[in-house]
């Protein structure tokens, strides 16, 4: 009886606000490769057209060094948006802040880093984003979960730093019909218009 209710104790406070092991894995390292200076970043719930405030404040990202983003809201899916000395901006969305521990603008990462935004230019919605080092043996899990990504979005696509460049991308859309890429070179992109 006692092991029961300890175990039901144990799930009520999963279940409390700010206690969640989801809101306190979002945290990541915003890293600036781009050789310009970024002024301003935002950070959303992908489910939010408010962009909030400018967590850098008074302060910028210069090139070559990056920050600790710690978002004020317990969503995993966020949208970030820099702006650069000048203005121009930048975009990415849909990405995973729960599974991934750093944010690298400019050149796909450098230094060895296949991370991506990946951009359906296909005209369909994607219902799985299956993506993989080219030199794993399998596609692992689905990347979109439970979500979907319809034409002209992008989702980030975290990877592990190493020696591997080159990823094998899967889709399936809507009306069941898959297609694939294989030994896509990604460390020296950003961006993975798939069509």
């Amino acid at each position: 009886m006692r092991s029961r209710i300890l175990a039901l104790l144990g799930l009520c406070a999963g279940l409390l606000p700010g206690l969640s092991p989801a809101s306190a894995q979002i945290r990541f390292s915003l890293v600036n490769n781009t050789g310009q200076v970024i002024e301003q970043v935002y950070v959303s719930p992908s489910r939010s057209s408010n962009l909030g405030p400018d967590v850098l404040g008074a302060n910028v990202l210069p090139a070559g060094s990056s920050s600790w983003i710690v978002p004020g809201f317990g969503d995993c899916v966020l949208d970030v948006r820099v702006v650069f000395q000048g203005g121009r901006s930048e975009e990415r969305r849909q990405m995973n802040a729960c599974s991934l521990s750093r944010i690298v603008w400019g050149g796909g990462g450098g230094g060895g880093d296949p991370s991506f935004q990946f951009v359906n230019q296909g005209g369909m919605t994607v219902n799985e984003l299956y993506i993989s080092l080219s030199s794993d043996q399998s596609w692992g899990r689905d990347r979109l979960g439970n979500g979907t990504l319809a034409p002209g979005n992008g989702f980030w696509v975290a990877l592990p730093s190493g020696k591997v460049c080159t990823v094998d991308i899967r889709v399936v859309y809507a009306d069941g019909r898959a297609s694939e890429r294989r030994g896509v070179e990604t460390c020296s992109v950003q961006t993975v218009n798939f069509r």
